[in-house]
């Protein structure tokens, strides 16, 4: 079998089972799919902030270029926009240190692969990010995964592994991506801190939304080991950044091979999440509001579903992101195009991306979205389970 031969296998066995993946278009769609949870990614930097202006012209005052990097953090490519964010990161959640990255994803291969050495063991969620398990997969380090949110068998595998001679870290969501639904961080914690290992929380979803994250030290109580910030969802650009200790900002620097080895963010762009984190340290009504819209939805859907398990924790937090099981990948893909027919964009998750029997619709509300399109939405769902 060639080349070519292997690739129309491949792909021929992704149209057997409704799995193929397609690029489209959904600009003229009322969004209930994106990441963009407050809607900044609507906004110009002006629009947000007039402080945009002004630290633009300080960056230019320094001869600094504007629209690209020009290589690697380590050689042309730092800035003062990038330090300023970075401390700022640092002193308002209350860690030594922050390290930018390109992405979320990159953040999470990067301290994946290069901190966990051979001997060392990292027990994560088997629902954690892909990013994380490549990270992984780079790493000569062990690796057991425990059930979903459960913390029984977190403790069972941290038991097991006690007396193990290296060092043991626990990965986990704030916020999974996939259910919306919320990791029991105070006695996660706590399970760690009983066995010495080391808590790495990816805080993708929370970010945001709840704050600045559902694992800072005033949420916990105490510092978690390392969080991972992206800017693609709730700030609605792109990067991310790693919060820890500055001995650990200074190990990434020398052992990440994605941050030695990739071209620095523009500063443009930097300015842009400055300009965004700063707004949403100051304005935390638009959190309230989605907050409501995240209840009027939950509350929407669990009347279609009685049965239906709420994706909310305590202190009447809801998640943002809510999921309808439809399974079969033929059925989910089926109840997608149906509301796409109508003007909503719900994407299908299909397996494998989740296991066979679980597929759902993924619904992520916005700041955006007015309650006469979650009610419209609500609707037609319930017209297909109807149907």
């Amino acid at each position: 079998m060639n080349t070519e031969q292997f690739m129309h296998f491949k792909i021929a066995g992704k149209e057997s089972t409704n799995s193929i993946r397609k690029l489209q278009l959904t600009n003229d769609l009322t969004d209930f799919s994106s990441n963009d949870y407050l809607g900044y990614s609507r906004f110009k930097n002006e629009e947000l902030s007039g402080e945009y202006l002004q630290l633009k012209a300080k960056l230019l005052s320094k001869n600094q270029g504007w629209s690209g990097a020009g290589g690697s953090r380590l050689l042309s490519g730092n800035s003062a926009a990038a330090e300023e964010l970075e401390n700022l990161f640092a002193t308002r959640e209350n860690t030594g240190a922050a390290l930018l990255f390109n992405s979320g994803y990159t953040a999470n291969t990067s301290l994946f692969s290069c901190l966990p050495q051979k001997g060392d063991l990292v027990i994560y969620d088997q629902y954690i990010h892909a990013s994380v398990i490549d990270g992984l997969r780079l790493s000569y380090a062990d690796r057991l995964k425990f059930r979903h949110n459960d913390c029984g068998d977190l403790e069972n595998q941290l038991l097991k592994n006690k007396d193990r001679q290296g060092r043991c870290y626990v990965a986990i969501e704030s916020i999974y991506s996939m259910d919306g639904d919320f990791a029991n961080l105070p006695l996660i914690l706590a399970l760690c801190n009983k066995y010495q290992a080391r808590l790495i929380v990816d805080e993708a979803h929370a970010f945001g939304v709840f704050g600045t994250g559902l694992a800072t030290t005033k949420e916990t109580g105490t510092p978690v080991f390392a969080r991972i910030i992206t800017f693609s969802k709730a700030m609605g650009l792109h990067g991310a950044v790693v919060l820890g200790s500055q001995l650990l900002k200074t190990y990434l620097i020398n052992f990440a091979r994605p941050f030695i080895y990739s071209t620095a963010l523009p500063p443009t762009l930097i300015l842009s999440i400055l300009t965004r984190y700063k707004r949403l340290l100051t304005f935390p009504g638009e959190q309230h509001k989605l907050q409501q819209k995240s209840a009027l939805l939950s509350a929407n859907l669990k009347a279609i579903y009685p049965d239906r398990n709420l994706t909310e924790m305590a202190e009447m937090k809801v998640s943002p992101i809510q999921i309808i099981t439809v399974p079969g990948n033929e059925n989910c893909l089926r109840w997608s195009k149906s509301l796409f027919e109508k003007g909503y964009s719900v994407y299908p998750i299909r397996s494998p991306t989740v296991p066979a029997g679980t597929e759902r619709l993924r619904i992520c509300v916005h700041l955006f979205n007015t309650q006469t399109e979650i009610n419209g939405l609500c609707e037609q769902i319930k017209k297909l389970q109807q149907s």
